[in-house]
């Protein structure tokens, strides 16, 4: 027996694996009860807790993309078959005329069982039945058993992908209700230490040092010109961001396109060396890639960094640096 094909969800479903298997981040982040943690204490569990959270909302933004790609498909072949299902049903409608004509009087069930038949086989078997018909008659029937088949084939792919869509949809929706409950933990943390106000400046030194020109200058210069706004997770401009919804903007406006996702920023950039770095590249953090920033030069990066802080700038090596890339 011919083994059944791979599906074509794989890389799909992996994402969607990987943002189940992290829900234990989601619910077991807090801190231990104990005396009026001091603010070094919460500054730190905050930071631990969002490098947990931040993976997980980058294998949400991946997930949401490939399923805005895979909705279109799902709605492109809908298109596709419509034209197939009315040509089936105008001529189911003929040959049911010619049958009862032929057989009036006769065994009208037969020939709608034969008709109605879901297996090829069946209806190969059962054409002696129509030796009644004229020869042009049975093509015709033959020819509707062939669309009727042809429909179902192209119908199965649909059903499953549009089955397939529904379920990511509903989990989708549980993961982004889990997301935004340790986001507001994490926000009553913050109010702890910081209040409602800030935690210093943001744009420390000139951004950028340096105009590059082209398309690196367009974007590095509308990401210094978001400084401020305040991380949202998920979003990508024009009021909110967060870190790969920011550097895919910015690069967007410069005409080059990027996914919505950190680690997939890094694979479709080519690598640059530190001693490479111009303003307009990116900087990738963590051995997981759940991090990127851009560039903007004298050793200073632009970045969103954790939801409910504005847009900043900081030192490119303030923390664990994976890889430099260059879109375009």
């Amino acid at each position: 027996m011919t083994a059944a094909p791979r599906p074509r969800w794989s890389r799909f479903t992996t994402l969607l694996a990987a943002l189940a298997g992290t829900a234990v981040v989601l619910t077991g982040g807090a801190t231990a009860a104990h005396a009026e943690p001091s603010v070094t204490e919460i500054e730190r569990q905050i930071d631990q807790d969002w490098e947990k959270l931040e993976p997980v909302i980058e294998q949400y933004n991946a997930t949401s993309q490939d399923l805005a790609v895979k909705t279109r498909q799902a709605d492109a072949l809908a298109k596709q078959i419509a034209p197939l299902q009315l040509q089936v049903d105008l001529a189911m409608g003929q040959v049911s005329g010619l049958a009862a004509e032929a057989y009036k009087g006769q065994n009208v069930g037969t020939v709608n069982a034969l008709l109605g038949s879901r297996s090829p086989g069946d209806v190969l078997t059962g054409l002696e039945l129509l030796d009644r018909f004229a020869h042009r008659q049975a093509q015709e029937v033959r020819s509707v058993v062939d669309l009727r088949d042809q429909l179902a084939a192209k119908k199965k792919p649909l059903d499953e992908m549009v089955a397939q869509l529904a379920r990511t949809k509903a989990q989708l929706g549980a993961k982004k209700q889990q997301i935004n409950a340790e986001i507001a933990r994490l926000g009553k943390l913050r109010l702890k230490v910081y209040g409602s106000g800030g935690g210093g400046p943001l744009r420390p030194a000139p951004c950028p040092s340096g105009y590059p020109g082209g398309p690196a200058g367009i974007a590095v210069k509308f990401a210094c010109a978001q400084i401020g706004k305040i991380y949202v997770w998920g979003a990508a401009g024009p009021d909110h961001f967060d870190c790969s919804g920011l550097t895919m903007a910015a690069w967007d406006k410069a005409g080059v396109s990027l996914p919505h996702n950190a680690r997939q920023q890094h694979d479709v950039t080519r690598r640059v060396s530190r001693s490479e770095l111009r303003p307009g590249d990116l900087v990738f953090y963590y051995s997981d890639l759940h991090h990127v920033g851009m560039y903007v030069g004298d050793g200073w990066v632009v970045h969103a960094s954790q939801s409910g802080k504005p847009i900043t700038m900081k030192r490119v090596d303030d923390g664990q640096i994976n890889s430099y890339g260059r879109p375009g």
